[in-house]
């Protein structure tokens, strides 16, 4: 048996998932495209440097969801995870899951995205634990700000730290796709780089990496 953690954007889902989450809810509630204005410090300041992704993230969805009941965001989960793995998923990646169930191994969803709708997807491949970065809700409202720390780079390598002092003596697999990845892939004990550029390519096999296609 093994630890095997799974990224998901770009590693299970062939494109971003939280701008494709957004602009899906946008294109169904027309009423609040002119909210997304109110994105425009953030992004500034992310452009020049002074603000970090998990702000920048954190402003985008208070801009477009800021307010909704629980129930308006449930109902739009259900629907845009339905038609992700539907339609947005590579098919060797739910491949390679259902090997790894099928060898009983402890499946874990580990992604920067928000957990609006991470747990449903982990929920619905079978994931046993998931690992993403938190809203904060007032009541039955949406708030937008985050609660965690927003799941990348060297923070992803600190929850996939964790991770593996909790299963001590277990064997850890981990899929991911991208250069802010490389952190918590060295901590596993056999590290895949999905669909990697050939100049990412080259970087992963100096780091003793495996490299993989999936379609």
């Amino acid at each position: 048996m093994a630890l095997v953690v799974f990224d998901l954007d770009g590693t299970i889902s062939r494109h971003d998932t939280l701008l494709a989450y957004l602009t899906g809810f946008l294109r169904q509630h027309r009423s609040r495209w002119p909210r997304v204005l109110l994105i425009a410090p953030a992004l500034l300041g992310f452009l020049t440097g002074l603000v970090d992704r998990g702000k920048l993230k954190a402003a985008l969805m208070k801009a477009v969801l800021g307010g909704c009941t629980r129930k308006v965001i449930d109902a739009w989960t259900a629907s845009y995870v339905t038609e992700l793995l539907a339609r947005g998923v590579f098919a060797d990646a739910l491949s390679a899951i259902a090997k790894h169930r099928r060898n009983a191994d402890t499946l874990v969803l580990m992604s920067a995205s928000p957990d609006l709708y991470v747990p449903e997807i982990a929920q619905r491949l079978a994931f046993a634990e998931t690992i993403c970065t938190g809203v904060r809700w007032h009541d039955e409202r949406l708030d937008g700000a985050l609660t965690t720390a927003n799941r990348q780079g060297a923070e992803k390598a600190r929850c996939f730290a964790a991770l593996r002092s909790r299963y001590p003596q277990v064997r850890t697999v981990a899929y991911a796709n991208s250069a802010s990845d490389f952190e918590h892939l060295k901590l596993a004990d056999e590290a895949w780089l999905v669909n990697a550029s050939p100049v990412l390519r080259r970087e992963a096999e100096r780091a003793h990496f495996h490299c993989v296609t999936w379609r």
